[in-house]
């Protein structure tokens, strides 16, 4: 997309929805997302070695474990948020970016400002965190 957008550039609801700025807008802010998550999973993944993995004490090396089992906990979680970030990335490209993928209604400028990678309305997300709850509540 070739769009141009101000630095300062906050998508309103007096442009049509899902207009060029928005997308653009959108597009950017997930890009810079998925830099910023895929450069904290290099760190830590390519950090240097711990030395308490070989220290004597058994209470360092726990630290240490806890530590990193914490670290690939956070590896992980951003791997599935890269992976959403790339499916809004691809809707952005299809044309249906901000629409809810089960009642095909816009999602909403302001849901979308907190939440880019969100694919349902709020009405829609309740819905289905009540379903799953009721499920797993069986």
């Amino acid at each position: 997309m070739a769009t141009k957008i101000p630095k300062s550039y906050i998508p309103n609801t007096k442009e049509k929805y899902m207009c060029a700025k928005h997308k653009e807008y959108f597009r950017k802010v997930l890009e810079d997302w998925k830099k910023e998550l895929t450069l904290q999973n290099d760190k830590i993944l390519f950090n240097e070695l711990d030395d308490n993995d070989t220290s004597a004490d058994v209470v360092d090396q726990a630290t240490s474990i806890t530590g990193k089992a914490i670290e690939m906990r956070t590896v992980n979680r951003n791997k599935k948020l890269i992976s959403k970030i790339e499916g809004s990335l691809k809707k952005i490209k299809d044309g249906t970016y901000g629409y809810c993928e089960e009642t095909g209604e816009e999602i909403g400028l302001k849901r979308l400002i907190a939440r880019p990678i969100a694919n349902l309305t709020v009405e829609a997300q309740e819905k289905h965190e009540r379903e799953e709850k009721t499920f797993a509540d069986n």
